[in-house]
């Protein structure tokens, strides 16, 4: 019973130093992006927002006079 509890104890305690080392690896490898690659994701972001909004818009607009119907 006493070396289940220790084992468990080490998984307990590895887990966050784990989680804590893999952050700082994430966050050293993370980079600022550039004006270009700033300007390409905001450009894809509002393309996305515009074709949902657009079929959200067409969506409603079929399904109004479809109930009023039923």
């Amino acid at each position: 019973m006493d070396k289940n509890a220790g084992a468990t104890a080490n998984v307990v305690v590895d887990a966050p130093k784990q989680l804590a080392k893999d952050a700082e690896w994430l966050l050293r490898r993370c980079t600022k992006p550039n004006q270009k690659e700033y300007l390409k994701i905001v450009q894809a972001v509002l393309m996305g927002f515009l074709v949902m909004g657009f079929v959200g818009y067409f969506t409603k607009l079929i399904h109004i006079p479809i109930n009023n119907i039923i």
